[in-house]
């Protein structure tokens, strides 16, 4: 065996780990986008910032998680209408959408028994007052 040879098979070896590597990384399946819509909801974003600005303003802790009953309790006035989006990061198609209406006073609860367990960021969207405001909670189940 000569130099020649030596650096023909390195380059021969190189070419062959980079070609499997590019047909395993376009076979992978899973690999999506964290929202269908990525760049409206890209130009979104200052609204949600602005929204999760006037929910820190509240001064109040609006997503609670109780882990031993699996239940997410809202603190939301009454007459209060949003949104709860449960996200999986790791599965988009565990995803879920609750339309919340607080019809009485007190704590509102959501059972989350259905859910899988793992890793879910809970999202809340609602009004207060006219003004819009959003809060997101990363919980375990």
């Amino acid at each position: 065996m000569n130099w020649g040879k030596g650096i023909l098979f390195t380059i021969i070896g190189f070419v062959v780990l980079i070609m499997t590597m590019v047909v395993i990384s376009v076979r992978m399946d899973g690999i999506e986008l964290v929202t269908e819509n990525y760049y409206e909801e890209e130009i979104k974003y200052q609204d949600r910032i602005d929204e999760s600005n006037s929910a820190i303003e509240l001064e109040r802790e609006v997503i609670f998680y109780n882990s031993q009953t699996n239940v997410i309790e809202l603190d939301l006035p009454k007459g209060t209408i949003g949104a709860l989006h449960l996200f999986r990061p790791s599965d988009s198609s565990l995803d879920q959408k609750i339309n919340v209406k607080v019809t009485h006073s007190g704590k509102t609860q959501v059972p989350l028994k259905e859910l899988k367990s793992g890793y879910w960021k809970v999202q809340l969207s609602w009004s207060e007052n006219g003004i819009g405001h959003y809060r997101e909670k990363k919980i375990t189940i």
